[in-house]
C-alpha cells in the first residue's frame, strides 16, 4: 500500500517520466505478446504433425523427410560462417583498433556495411546466381548458396563486432599500453574477452538469418530435397524445404512440423551461444 502511494505521488509529480515509463512497459508487453503468439502458433500447429516418417533417412514424396534438409542447413551454415566470421571479425578489429576512427575510409566502410546490411535478400540471391552460379559456373550448389549467404551476413557481423569493440572503454587500452603491452596483446587479452558476448550476439543474428533464409538460396543452392553428394551438389535447407512444402499445398501439416524443428534449432543455438559467451566472459 505504501509503495502504491509512493508510485502515484511520483507519477503526479513527474507526469512526463511516468508517461514514458508507461509507454516503454506497454511496448515491452506488446513485443513479448507477439513473440509468445508466434511461438504458440508454431507449436500448436506443428507438434501434432510430428511423426517418425519426417525423420526418415531417404526422402520421397510420401514421407517428405526433413532429414536431408536438416543436414543441408548445417552444411550451409558452416560454409557461410567459415568465410564471414574471420573476415567480419578481422575487419572490425582493424576498423576499431588499428585504423584511424575518424578517417574517411573508415567512415566509407561503415556506410557501405550499413547499406549492404539493409539490402533485401532477393538481391543477394540474384547476385549469387549471376556471379557464383553463372560466371564461375558452380551451377546450383551448396557452395554457391554458402558463399552468397557469407556475402549477405558479412556486413552484419562486421558492424556488430565493431560496435562491441567500441563499447569497451579506452581506459582498458591505455592501462594495457601503460604496462608495456603491445597492440596485439592488448586486443587479444584486454579488448576481445569483454567484447566476446557482443561478438557472439552478432554471430547468433547471422546464424538466424542463414537458417531462415529462402529467397537467396532458391536462386543459388536450388531446391533438390535429396542428400548432397558434395558441396557442388544442389540441396535445400529447412527453410526452403518448409517453403516448398507449403507452396505446393499438398504437405502443409509437414511444413508446420518442419517449422517446429526449425524453431527448436534456433532456440538451441541461441542458448548454446549465450552459454559459451558467459564462459568466455568469465574466463
Amino acid at each position: 500500500m505504501k509503495r502504491a502511494r509512493l508510485f502515484l505521488k511520483n507519477a503526479a509529480r513527474y507526469p512526463g517520466s511516468f508517461l514514458v515509463r508507461l509507454l516503454c512497459a506497454a511496448a515491452s508487453l506488446i513485443v513479448a505478446g507477439m513473440l509468445a503468439l508466434i511461438i504458440g502458433y508454431i507449436l500448436i500447429t506443428g507438434i501434432p504433425n510430428l511423426k517418425p516418417s519426417l525423420f526418415a533417412l531417404e526422402y520421397n514424396s510420401d514421407n517428405v523427410s526433413l532429414l536431408p534438409a536438416l543436414f543441408n542447413t548445417v552444411i550451409m551454415t558452416l560454409l557461410s560462417l567459415l568465410l564471414a566470421v574471420p573476415l567480419g571479425v578481422g575487419g572490425a578489429i582493424y576498423l576499431a583498433e588499428y585504423a584511424n576512427r575518424s578517417s574517411k575510409i573508415v567512415k566509407a566502410v561503415r556506410l557501405t556495411a550499413e547499406t549492404l546490411a539493409g539490402i533485401p535478400s532477393i538481391l543477394y540471391g540474384l547476385f549469387g546466381m549471376m556471379f557464383f552460379v553463372t560466371s564461375l559456373r558452380w551451377s546450383y550448389s551448396l557452395l554457391a548458396g554458402g558463399m552468397t549467404l557469407a556475402v549477405m551476413i558479412l556486413p552484419l557481423i562486421l558492424r556488430t563486432t565493431e560496435e562491441a569493440l567500441l563499447s569497451i572503454p579506452d581506459s582498458y587500452r591505455e592501462g594495457s599500453f601503460g604496462l608495456g603491452a603491445g597492440r596485439l596483446r592488448t586486443v587479444t587479452r584486454i579488448v576481445l574477452p569483454p567484447a566476446m558476448s557482443g561478438i557472439l550476439a552478432g554471430v547468433i543474428l547471422a546464424i538466424g538469418r542463414v537458417v531462415g533464409e529462402t529467397a537467396a538460396l532458391i536462386y543459388t543452392a536450388g531446391t533438390v530435397a535429396d542428400w548432397p553428394k558434395g558441396v557442388m551438389s544442389s540441396g535445400r535447407t529447412l527453410a526452403v524445404h518448409m517453403y516448398v512444402l507449403s507452396g505446393e499445398g499438398l504437405h502443409v501439416p509437414e511444413a508446420s512440423a518442419t517449422a517446429v524443428v526449425l524453431l527448436v534449432i534456433v532456440v538451441g543455438m541461441n542458448a548454446l551461444s549465450a552459454f559459451v559467451a558467459k564462459k568466455l566472459t568469465r574466463g
